[in-house]
């Protein structure tokens, strides 16, 4: 997806670190209650430091919705979360993305167009009103109002788990309008849909990797029918690069040590880690892990570095030893949270985020049934 990004001036762009951080400082007590500013767990060190809230995707829109008063709602994260913070915000907040090329890659794989086709072809082989379209949090707004269109949810990597035996009706689920699927189409993390499904009780066999770009996703007509979790072809640029090779390499050095990934890694590496959680999880582990631990993490590296900073006691490394930083997330930066922060003292409004008010609306409704469930 092509976004758009103003070349900033020279005044932000060649700026020393001290003065910008001092200038964002400034501009920030200025704009006082009319500003939240939201840091996801994967930014810079030097933006986090002036986030009001730091967490996950998710939590941080419904932080900002719960900030009443903040007219303004800064996200330092990547696109579709600014999205769903403007989904999830009241009419009078306006969100803000300081560099609109902050993308993700995953939810780049699927959008809105290339579902609706593979929707049309599933359907052309198969009963699709049996199939409950899931969309993982990654994802643009357009791509949640759709699943919401089909009676599906988003989920997150925390309650994906919960989100599938809604949608596939297990244990008696019954939420509506959940239970009544024979299928699900996930997307678009392949990942984080196979090892929920092995969670389940699923096997190989009872999947499918559906490729956006060839008819059909890929597949004959007998697996389209056979499967029962359709696995959109997409993944985490930056979680698709732990191998099982990492985990090997760090247990022959470290015999004791703690092997943490998140479940947008491969099923090889997730079946030979320690622990598997979302962020989230991936924090409380570390904490919760004794004095002295090894411990390598299989997720972004600011994270990572992080964890090590506030947990002297342990060491903390990433599980790959090149370090791979999400490359859309280190795109905001000082210079552009400066600019933006200071536009809204002088009363300019840039890099303002809008979900259409339709696509919003239903956006909302595949987000309010997965918190019905979850």
């Amino acid at each position: 997806m092509i976004r758009l990004q103003t070349r900033l001036p020279d005044e932000y762009s060649r700026a020393p670190s001290d003065e910008l951080a001092a200038r964002v400082a400034e501009a920030k007590a200025r704009l006082g209650s009319r500003l939240v500013i939201l840091g996801h767990h994967y930014q810079r060190e030097e933006v986090i430091a002036f986030a009001d809230a730091r967490g996950d995707s998710f939590g941080l829109s419904r932080f900002a919705a719960a900030q009443e008063e903040a007219e303004y709602v800064v996200f330092c994260g990547v696109h579709f979360m600014a999205e769903s913070a403007d989904v999830l915000t009241a009419d009078h907040q306006q969100v803000v993305l300081p560099d609109l090329n902050a993308g993700c890659s995953m939810a780049d794989m699927a959008d809105e167009e290339q579902v609706e086709q593979v929707w049309a072809e599933l359907g052309a082989v198969t009963d699709v009103e049996r199939i409950v379209p899931i969309t993982y949090m990654n994802s643009s707004a357009a791509l949640k109002a759709f699943v919401a269109r089909h009676g599906g949810a988003v989920c997150t990597s925390s309650n994906a788990r919960s989100v599938l035996r809604w949608a596939l009706g297990l244990d008696g689920a019954s939420a509506e309008p959940g239970g009544r699927g024979d299928k699900v189409l996930f997307v678009p993390d392949q990942h984080l849909g196979r090892n929920t499904g092995f969670q389940l009780g699923f096997e190989a066999g009872d999947m499918a990797v559906v490729d956006p770009t060839r008819p059909l996703g890929g597949l004959e007509d007998r697996q389209v029918k056979e499967a029962t979790l359709l696995l959109w072809k997409g993944h985490c640029s930056v979680h698709q690069r732990f191998s099982t090779a990492h985990v090997e390499s760090f247990r022959a050095e470290h015999e004791d040590g703690i092997v943490i990934a998140h479940p947008e890694c491969s099923r090889e590496v997730v079946e030979l880690a320690d622990e598997v959680g979302s962020t989230d999880f991936i924090i409380k582990a570390v904490d919760e892990a004794p004095p002295g631990s090894v411990i390598a993490v299989a997720t972004e590296i600011h994270l990572v570095d992080r964890l090590a900073r506030s947990y002297a006691d342990r060491t903390v490394v990433s599980l790959d030893p090149l370090v791979c930083p999400c490359s859309t997330m280190f795109r905001i930066d000082l210079p552009h949270l400066a600019w933006v922060l200071e536009g809204l003292v002088e009363g300019r409004v840039r890099n303002r985020i809008t979900v259409p008010p339709d696509v919003a609306a239903d956006a909302r409704v595949a987000l309010q049934r997965m918190l019905a469930i979850a």
